[in-house]
């Protein structure tokens, strides 16, 4: 498996870690941090029913091994809910385009720990994809690329995850 395979399957797996926590209706109480640092962000993604379509996606990827690898990976994962926001001929192609589909998952992640204290008031990333996310940070909470962070520093054993309320898309995938 390559590199940018590996880094794409940690970005998936940090994103469903994020999700795990997510607050939305339905959701099962967040892990504790003790019990979350021991299982990496694909097992927490996989743990919790919100994040089912965003473990579908990364398997679909093949990122799944990737994503519980050694790390650190900073995964901003959307929940079921911001999957939801896409049409569903949209969604179903983007889940059968494995290239594309690969493309947009590691742009949810980015590489290393990134914590929310570590936020800045307005910043460029770089993300396993290859591209650059905005985040903005002000007294209401933080946005990265538009998309609402509505849950931070889920901490796995191999990375982070901060919950997103939308699928983010880099320029050229759309």
């Amino acid at each position: 498996m390559s590199k940018f395979s590996k880094v794409v399957l940690a970005v998936v797996a940090a994103a469903s870690v994020l999700v795990a926590g997510v607050g939305v209706a339905g959701a099962q109480t967040p892990p504790t941090t003790a019990a979350a640092g021991t299982q990496n962000v694909v097992q927490i993604a996989a743990a919790n029913p919100d994040f089912s379509t965003l473990v579908t996606a990364v398997q679909a990827a093949g990122l799944a091994e990737t994503l519980s690898g050694k790390g650190p990976f900073t995964v901003f994962a959307p929940t079921n809910e911001a999957f939801a926001k896409i049409p569903t001929a949209q969604l179903n192609a983007l889940l059968a385009d494995k290239a594309k589909l690969t493309k947009v998952l590691t742009y949810h992640v980015v590489p290393g720990a990134v914590k929310a204290a570590d936020l800045k008031k307005k910043q460029k990333v770089a993300t396993v994809e290859g591209s650059k996310v905005v985040i903005v940070k002000t007294k209401k909470g933080a946005k990265i690329d538009g998309a609402k962070i509505i849950k931070t520093d889920i901490v796995g054993s191999n990375g982070v995850i901060h919950v997103i309320d939308s699928v983010i898309i880099p320029a050229d995938a759309k």
